[in-house]
């Protein structure tokens, strides 16, 4: 297996993966695939932290990371959004996924970012160091309950003191 960057001659297979992923997810809308595209589309998409697993030519999982802001009191705190993950049902259960938010985070720590949010499961997420965002004093204003909004600092201590309102894109 392989982990490289996606490029625009994987959009097609990438949409596929997520949609069918997501066919067997605890919690899906059945609009993940689209989520995707849209943001690609935004002004926050990072070409370069949006990611692949593909093992003999074919695409398996998928993870991107995109800026996400963090509104305070004196401004905004930037940060990253990981979403969607997902992983090909005949891969799962062999830490591909795992490894595929391992990578991600190792290379936007290395590009300078300090902290990354996610709505997720908390079991799942919480062995890469996500906790509760409402921990460090941030709130979203999505109406997701507080305890699937997670973040996780890249660089230690990089949300102390930062609190504030988070709104994720739908």
């Amino acid at each position: 297996m392989i982990i490289r960057t996606e490029t625009q001659k994987d959009y097609d297979e990438i949409y596929h993966l997520v949609r069918d992923a997501f066919k067997t997810a605890q919690v899906s809308d059945g609009k993940e695939q689209d989520f995707v595209v849209k943001l690609r589309q935004e002004a926050d998409y990072l070409a370069d932290l949006a990611f692949v697993a593909e093992e003999d030519g074919r695409i398996i999982a998928h993870i991107m990371l995109t800026k996400q802001k963090v509104w305070t009191s004196s401004g905004f705190f930037e940060a990253l959004l990981l979403a969607p993950l997902c992983v090909a049902f005949d891969y799962r259960n062999r830490g591909i996924g795992a490894e595929l938010v391992r990578y991600a985070m190792k290379v936007a720590t290395e590009k300078g970012y300090k902290a990354v949010f996610l709505v997720g499961n908390p079991d799942y997420y919480g062995r890469f160091g996500f906790i509760e965002a409402l921990r460090y004093g941030i709130r979203n204003t999505n109406g997701i309950p507080a305890q699937y909004v997670l973040a996780a600092e890249l660089e230690k201590g990089a949300l102390f003191g930062v609190s504030g309102q988070i709104t994720f894109a739908e």
